[in-house]
């Protein structure tokens, strides 16, 4: 089960994110049907460590088995979604993997789970016209943080 709770149109949610990073690209992901784009990730599951939960989103979004690394950020991310006000509470790692397969793409691509999520790689110094959230990584991917930091962010609606 998901650490995702519902009170109204309230949503509590824990997440976690992987910061993976190539030659000055940074993979994201989105939903087909949105146009925001966010670091790849997913929730995590009750009972299920932030790392833990990473490695497994990772494998079953990606097919790929990923090294977890440094925490960079805990973040409190408070935004609206549709017609729900979420409450979301992220961990964002350092990722990297054995496997250099998803490095050759170029443009677009569809992971494991079909066509549901478009994933690409994206230059550090382009995120500035990307449409990504939390809206904070557009810039602190460009630094990333040498010891964990506490990010509270809320996105208007």
């Amino acid at each position: 089960m998901d650490a995702v709770f519902r009170a109204g149109n309230a949503v509590f949610n824990y997440r976690v994110a992987g910061v993976w990073v190539n030659e000055g690209h940074v993979l994201l992901h989105r939903d087909v049907n949105d146009t925001n784009w966010a670091l790849p990730g997913g929730r995590v599951k009750l009972g299920e460590s932030s790392i833990e939960s990473l490695a497994r989103e990772f494998h079953e979004e990606l097919d790929v088995a990923v090294e977890v690394g440094s925490l960079y950020w805990m973040v409190e991310n408070f935004f609206p979604y549709q017609t729900d006000a979420f409450h979301e509470v992220g961990f964002y790692y350092q990722v990297s993997a054995a496997d250099e397969t998803l490095l050759a793409h170029n443009g677009s691509f569809h992971g494991a789970e079909g066509e549901r999520l478009l994933y690409k790689w994206v230059r550090i110094d382009a995120l500035e016209t990307v449409e990504l959230y939390p809206a904070f990584l557009r810039t602190a991917l460009k630094q990333l943080p040498k010891n964990p930091e506490h990010i509270v962010t809320r996105q208007a609606d």
